[in-house]
């Protein structure tokens, strides 16, 4: 199961960046995005988002 950042909920801290040990995250237009095709599906930067933007998607 992938994860997805919620972009209306994102503040762009980069904290789940900094965390993210696939580097999977990167910032685009002040927001972060999930590269699927990285992500090794940890859970990590869901764990640390300080706004709960990160879950899992169905």
């Amino acid at each position: 199961m992938a994860f997805k950042i919620e972009a209306n909920k994102c503040v762009g801290c980069q904290t789940c960046m900094a965390v993210c040990p696939a580097m999977a995250i990167s910032a685009e237009n002040g927001k972060c995005v999930i590269d699927k095709t990285k992500c090794m599906q940890c859970g990590t930067c869901a764990s640390v988002c300080p706004m709960s933007a990160i879950t899992k998607e169905n």
